[in-house]
């Protein structure tokens, strides 16, 4: 493997401190409503979309919301009520064209103890900042390289930037397992004998402002897979327009010259600074 230069490895360590920001100041938080004194956000809203939302709350009441000046907060219910009730406040931000991308597809709000509070439109997880899961596979070879998908031009969320050889978000219906075999395949065309390799190396919390969209907050679940030299990727979904294979030391170069997503970014990175010691 071609040495990392000492810069190079100081600015991958330095870039993956810094993958968890604080929401801004002036976003407001969303709190669930609990009896405990110990409150916690578990989203938070871009001061730009406060108005709109405010206003189509004060004309159309949601069960279990509540609005005020500095915070929304949403009480606890039965996983299909609350799930009714979050999905009714997401179609008021749709016609107000706050979600851009809608899916038609549910995430998963999931505690820290694995439970499942309620579903929802994967495209409002961002404009209310709640925390979604991913998977990102590392796909490499015993030669030192590593392959890398981009990402069509059509996507919604950074397209034609560098990814990983498949990603993509956890449904939820799925486990992180199920999700990185199916997006092996749907993405790269790697078959489930092969995907059946995957190696669980960890797990990455990625927390930015994105301008306009609102608050990303997700938990990447990171897996390893070797590849065969002669293997070479093909995808199926339409969501990639190509693949390359680089060394670590210009997947490196790569990064550091922003053509990636952030979270293949961070997810490269992590990997690069692995295989290097």
């Amino acid at each position: 493997m071609t040495a990392l230069s000492t810069s190079t490895i100081a600015a991958l360590e330095e870039m993956l401190q810094n993958t968890a920001r604080s929401a801004p100041a002036d976003y407001m938080p969303i709190y669930f409503a609990r009896e405990s004194t110990e409150e916690q956000a578990i989203g938070h809203l871009n001061p730009d979309f406060i108005p709109y939302l405010q206003g189509s709350l004060k004309k159309q009441a949601v069960p279990l919301i509540f609005m005020g000046n500095d915070r929304l907060t949403i009480h606890l219910g039965k996983p299909r009520e609350l799930s009714a009730s979050l999905n009714q406040l997401a179609n008021f931000m749709r016609l107000g064209g706050f979600i851009p991308g809608w899916r038609n597809e549910d995430f998963a709000w999931v505690d820290q103890n694995g439970h499942k509070y309620f579903r929802l439109e994967r495209a409002a997880f961002r404009t209310f900042g709640f925390r979604s899961m991913a998977t990102h596979i590392n796909g490499y070879t015993k030669n030192n390289t590593i392959w890398l998908g981009r990402r069509s031009e059509n996507k919604p969320t950074d397209p034609g930037k560098l990814d990983n050889i498949a990603a993509g978000g956890i449904t939820a219906d799925e486990t992180p397992w199920v999700s990185a075999r199916r997006e092996l395949w749907e993405e790269a065309g790697v078959p489930p004998q092969i995907a059946d390799e995957i190696e669980p190396v960890g797990r990455i919390h990625m927390r930015r402002p994105i301008s306009g969209r609102g608050f990303h907050d997700e938990q990447l679940f990171v897996y390893d897979l070797e590849l065969a030299n002669n293997f070479i990727p093909t995808n199926h979904d339409g969501e990639v327009s190509g693949f390359i294979e680089v060394s670590y030391a210009e997947a490196a170069a790569r990064i550091l010259a922003d053509e990636f997503t952030s979270d293949a970014a961070f997810v490269t990175a992590d990997f690069i600074l692995r295989r290097n010691k």
